[in-house]
Parts: structure tokens; C-alpha cells; sequence
């Protein structure tokens, strides 16, 4: 690989503008006439671009282009820096509440002794506890499918054993060889 192609350069460079979203500062407002909300939230009303600029440079504040789509654009007065250090702050809360939902697999035979079942129990109720989504396979084997209640039962057994963690989302169904079921965990609210 050709470590200075242009298209790596570009691409990069590509990359880069999609992540950092910027608002227009400064000079970089292209309109004439803005309208200027000061630094208290108050209307100042509609400037020229370069008297709002100077508005902003005596207070040593940025002039911050907020709404671009609006005739005249609106502009306000603050501290760049720190509203975007705000934005990233509050963007990373948001991600920290944000709750992740991973599907655990339990899986089984239909000649599955109790302590086995135990076991299995054991590991859904783990799952479930942990707020992942369960997903519980039972495997038919040979004629084992000739006795499809048998897994009925076992998954019958299942519920019970997680009922006081979590809800059923889907009820047991056959598919193909195999029995599947869904548990998701009871939510916090």
C-alpha cells in the first residue's frame, strides 16, 4: 500500500469533516445582515455582519452562527470553546445512560438431567440479572421429535424458574430441529 495516495489523504480528511460538526464562527459567517442574540439570551436585533462581530470582539466572546436556515441567520454571543465542551459532555451522558441490550444463548437437550436443567437455570437467571435478553434453544435429536412436549415442558420449567427476573417475549415455537423461546428482563421502572 502507497503510504501518500491522495485518496487516503481525502478520505481522511472526509472522515474527519462527517465526525466534527462545526457551527459557523467568526468569519466565517458569509451573510450580510445577522440577527444578534447577546450573550444573556437577550435580542440585540438585526446587525450587519461586522458591527455583531464587533459586538462580539469587545466582550472577547465568539459570534456563533445558531440557526443558519433562518432570514437572517441568527447569530449569538458566547464562548465557543465552552459550548462545545458542553455539547461533548452532555453527548457522553446521553451515552452513559443509554442502555445496551446483548442476547445470551442458553442452550439444551430434551434428555437433560435436573441438575443439568439446574445448571442452565442458573445461567438464564445470570443473564436476565445482568439486563441481557435470553435466548433458550432446546435441541431435538433422531425421534426425539416425535415428542415435542417433552421441550414444552422444559421450557414450561424454564419460565417458572425466571419468573420473578423476567417476561416471556416469545412464546416456545419449533424451528426446524430446535425449540426457541425469548426471556427479556423485567425493566427497572
Amino acid at each position: 500500500m502507497v503510504k501518500n495516495h491522495p485518496f487516503c489523504f481525502y478520505k481522511t480528511i472526509w472522515r474527519w469533516k462527517k465526525i466534527v460538526k462545526d457551527l459557523n464562527i467568526n468569519d466565517k459567517i458569509r451573510a450580510k445582515e445577522v440577527r444578534l442574540i447577546s450573550g444573556e439570551g437577550e435580542q440585540v436585533g438585526i446587525k450587519p455582519l461586522n458591527e455583531a462581530l464587533q459586538h462580539a470582539e469587545e466582550r472577547g466572546l465568539d459570534l456563533v452562527e445558531v440557526a443558519p436556515q433562518a432570514k437572517p441567520p441568527v447569530c449569538k454571543i458566547m464562548d465557543y470553546g465552552k459550548y462545545k465542551y458542553e455539547q461533548q459532555k452532555k453527548a457522553k451522558e446521553a451515552k452513559k445512560k443509554q442502555n445496551v441490550m446483548n442476547v445470551k444463548e442458553v442452550q439444551m437437550g430434551v434428555k437433560i438431567e435436573d441438575h443439568d436443567f439446574n445448571v442452565k437455570l442458573k445461567q438464564a437467571r445470570r443473564f436476565l440479572n445482568d439486563k441481557d435478553k435470553v435466548k433458550v434453544r432446546v435441541k431435538f435429536r433422531g425421534r426425539e421429535l416425535m415428542h415435542k412436549e417433552l421441550g414444552y415442558d422444559l421450557m414450561d420449567r424454564l419460565i417458572e424458574g425466571t419468573k420473578d427476573l423476567g417476561t416471556v417475549e416469545s412464546r416456545p415455537k419449533m424451528e426446524g430441529r430446535n425449540m426457541m423461546m425469548y426471556l427479556t428482563p423485567m425493566s427497572d421502572k
